[in-house]
C-alpha cells in the first residue's frame, strides 16, 4: 500500500506508510511519520501556500501553489486534505429552534440533513467573498458558499443572527 511520490518542486519524497499516514522523507533520507498538510488560505487561496507540517507542528517544507506539484503528489495531497478539511456546505436552512442562542438548527447540506447547535452569534463569520463560515458546539464547521444563492426563506432566518 506503500506509495512513493517523489517531485521536483519539493525537497523531499512523501509517501503513505502502511497505515495510511502521510510519510515525508527528507534529502538526506530521514523519514517523518505523521505529516499533515496544512492549507495557508483554505477558503480565500485554497492552491496558494501549503504547509507540510510534522507531528511535533514543525513545518518541514512549504510549497508556494499547487502548480508546482505533479499530478501524483497533488493527488496525494488533495486526498490527505480532504480528510482534513471537512466543510460541509449548507444548501437550505430547514429550521431553528428559537431566535435567541444558543439554538439548534436543521439544515440542509451537500452531505444530508443534519441538525447542530448554534452556541452564539459570534459562530458566524462573514467571509469577503459573500458567504458565511458557522460553527457548531463541537467545532465543526459548515460553510454557506453566497447568500444571494440561499433561498428566499433561509435568506430571512439566516438575517435573524447575522
Amino acid at each position: 500500500m506503500s506509495s512513493l511520490v517523489s517531485n521536483a518542486a519539493l525537497k523531499g519524497r512523501l509517501s503513505r506508510d502502511p497505515h495510511g499516514r502521510l510519510v515525508y522523507t527528507d534529502a538526506q533520507g530521514q523519514a517523518v511519520v505523521g505529516v499533515q498538510a496544512v492549507r495557508a488560505f483554505p477558503i480565500e487561496a485554497p492552491l496558494e501556500g501549503l504547509s507540510l507540517v510534522g507531528p511535533d507542528g514543525h513545518e518541514l517544507e512549504w510549497v508556494d501553489h499547487w502548480g508546482q506539484l505533479d499530478l501524483p503528489t497533488r493527488q496525494l495531497l488533495e486526498d490527505e486534505l480532504a480528510q482534513r478539511e471537512f466543510m460541509p456546505t449548507i444548501e437550505r436552512l430547514v429550521g431553528v429552534s428559537t431566535f435567541s442562542t444558543p439554538s439548534t438548527w436543521t439544515v440542509d447540506t451537500d452531505r444530508g440533513r443534519t441538525d447542530f447547535i448554534l452556541k452564539g452569534e459570534e459562530d458566524i463569520r462573514r467571509l469577503r467573498d459573500g458567504g458565511l463560515l458557522i460553527t457548531d458546539n463541537h467545532g465543526l464547521v459548515f460553510r454557506v458558499i453566497d447568500l444571494k444563492a440561499l433561498d428566499r426563506a433561509t435568506r430571512r432566518l439566516l438575517d435573524r443572527f447575522l
